[in-house]
């Protein structure tokens, strides 16, 4: 049996003509160099300033580090000593058992929920009921630091301005910074933070379409259900970015109860960067302070990552 060559297949009149595949773009690397050449000084500067110092905060964990004595003369690499004597420490637990209670209830349920309330209440109220809450709020951001925590310790103080106000209907209020550091702390903070996450969300509200909540309304939807089915859903993503946010700035929060309690009475009110404060600066031990900063900053990214895998539906 003979093979022929097979013959051109003729495509019909009006047919679409078959195109063979688009050949693969050529690489050029050098085009994609020179498109990151801009950015080198901002990289050069965050590993100076941002990767730098946590690399050396995380070396420097590993030492005898110390303010005076020998550890100041001759740093040297001690391994894992400063991390075994924390965990053996009694107040280690008690600092991060505090940090979570100031966290959980300052950042992720206080500010959040409150600064969510304001937004909706900002979103409806006159104009006269804006210019008001909004000049309390935002009032308490745009203070430095050091001058909104002196205010709160006056409020909260003995003989501050709460005492003063519950001492005028009749109630004789007790010493909060003592009796209850924590609370008087968790409260400041809310006041201190709400104005950010009120304006996040001041922002993230405005984006639920209008038609949709009408539409709900007119289906007999409550105020609730439309709060809870439509508007939170349709902001997850500012809340889940809004939560990252307050997360780290309250991990952070140094002066604010220093200035109120400094962590006492006792250690009643010590946080980690507080109780790594005073281990690192009152006690001279530089690398056993470094080591509570470096479980700081490993809680910190924890919850950074929790965060960052909730928002990454709505990035994909």
């Amino acid at each position: 049996m003979s093979s022929t060559p097979l013959a051109p297949t003729l495509s019909a009149p009006g047919a679409p003509k078959r195109t063979d595949p688009p050949a693969p773009r050529k690489r050029r690397p050098l085009r994609n160099v020179g498109r990151a050449v801009p950015l080198l000084p901002a990289v050069v500067l965050l590993v100076l300033f941002l990767l730098g110092p946590v690399i050396s905060s995380f070396y420097g964990s590993f030492t005898n580090s110390a303010l005076t004595g020998v550890g100041a003369a001759d740093q040297q690499f001690v391994g894992l000593k400063n991390y075994v004597e924390l965990f053996q420490d009694p107040d280690f637990p008690k600092s991060v058992i505090l940090t979570i209670v100031f966290l959980l209830a300052s950042a992720v349920v206080g500010q959040n929920v409150l600064g969510l309330g304001l937004a909706l209440l900002m979103r409806s109220a006159n104009r006269a009921v804006r210019a008001i809450v909004g000049t309390f709020v935002v009032a308490a951001w745009v203070l430095p630091e050091i001058v909104a925590s002196f205010a709160a310790y006056a409020f909260f103080n003995d003989k501050g301005t709460l005492n003063t106000f519950l001492a005028g209907i009749g109630i004789s209020g007790p010493n909060w910074l003592y009796t209850y550091p924590m609370l008087a702390v968790i409260l400041a903070n809310i006041w201190r933070g709400t104005a950010f996450s009120m304006l996040v969300y001041s922002a993230a509200v405005q984006e639920v379409p209008e038609e949709i909540t009408e539409s709900a309304e007119v289906d007999g939807a409550t105020g609730w259900q439309r709060l809870v089915f439509i508007t939170l859903p349709v902001i997850r993503r500012s809340i889940s970015t809004n939560l990252m946010l307050t997360t780290l700035q309250t991990l952070s929060v140094f002066t604010l109860i220093y200035v109120m309690t400094a962590g006492g009475p006792g250690t009643n009110s010590s946080t980690l960067p507080i109780l790594a404060y005073q281990e690192a600066f009152k006690f001279s031990q530089l690398g056993f302070g470094t080591a509570i900063a470096t479980i700081l900053l490993i809680v910190g990214a924890v919850f950074s990552i929790i965060y960052i895998r909730a928002l990454k539906p709505e990035v994909d």
